[in-house]
């Protein structure tokens, strides 16, 4: 495969740093795509691959989120600091520290497509396209589907997940075992995982602040300050051409999907039937080529 050159850096954020990484090379032509990982605090390593559209002569541009992988950690900070409009203030910082302004897409996965659709709906100055990618549009339609996934795990599964969550012991082996057991059903089907996905469940490991206060101990069990989140009735302002992602076998299912089918006008949905969490690792050919066309086609 065709070497990609990449280059790294840091923008300073006010007290903070985020660190980025650039594959191919700005203002070569195309406008670059900023690529908005998941979690929150799940660092940009799982998502790595859509640095492939580079090939396709297009910089990309990978961050880490303040507060995990490369960036500025902040393990004192409380549920007050950690709020999505934080990292809408980091992500226009990081545009214009690097001078994309003129004009830019975003692809955000999983949270990372809640925070781009936070964006969107403030319709910034330049923004040209915006794929949402495996992403709720409510953080309730995201329980509730995820105890109907649950409900299909094996007994002695749900048994050792409701035992522990009650217990208050999370953290215990026997718990990850049965989280795990979920997670290769519903977030990726490529088993064992790749390094790539594995490098952030690790980083998340190491660094879980962000993650656990926003969110919780694991993908369903939802307990963080994002448990009431929604942008359903904020849906209408979006005006750009924006492209929806999910897998067939999705913790993102079609019923969490449907309100950005819904709200955004003219919007694309893309099921991959192959995937479930990440078409760009499961299906990844497919998921460049059907996200390389959409950018081509609203470039400006």
């Amino acid at each position: 495969m065709t070497s990609i050159k990449s280059t790294e850096g840091r923008a300073k954020f006010g007290a903070y740093e985020t660190w980025y990484r650039i594959s191919g090379e700005l203002g070569a032509g195309k406008p670059p795509v900023v690529i908005l990982h998941g979690g929150p605090g799940v660092a940009h390593n799982y998502v790595d691959s859509y640095k492939l559209l580079a090939l396709q002569g297009r910089a990309v541009i990978h961050y880490d989120q303040i507060g995990c992988g490369n960036s500025t950690l902040l393990p004192e900070k409380g549920a007050d600091f950690w709020t999505p409009q934080l990292f809408i203030d980091e992500l226009e910082n990081l545009i214009d520290h690097l001078g994309i302004r003129p004009a830019f897409h975003v692809l955000g996965q999983s949270w990372g497509g809640m925070l781009g659709a936070e964006y969107a709906v403030g319709r910034p100055k330049g923004l040209t396209s915006l794929t949402i990618a495996n992403s709720p549009a409510s953080m309730k339609l995201w329980v509730e589907e995820a105890n109907r996934l649950r409900a299909d795990l094996p007994t002695d599964v749900q048994d050792a997940l409701s035992r522990h969550e009650k217990a208050g012991t999370t953290s215990d082996p026997e718990y990850q075992q049965a989280t795990m057991a979920f997670y290769e059903r519903h977030v990726c089907r490529v088993v064992p995982f790749p390094t790539e996905v594995t490098e952030s469940f690790d980083q998340v490991a190491r660094n879980p602040t962000v993650y656990n206060v926003m969110n919780g101990p694991n993908e369903f069990f939802v307990i963080g300050t994002l448990k009431n989140w929604s942008i359903i009735d904020r849906l209408s302002a979006i005006e750009v051409p924006t492209l929806i992602i999910s897998g067939r076998h999705d913790e993102a299912t079609p019923a969490t999907v449907q309100p950005y089918k819904d709200g955004i006008k003219g919007a694309r949905w893309e099921i991959f039937e192959q995937s479930s969490h990440m078409p760009h690792v499961e299906e990844k050919e497919r998921c460049m080529q059907v996200v390389g066309e959409f950018l081509d086609q609203h470039d400006r």
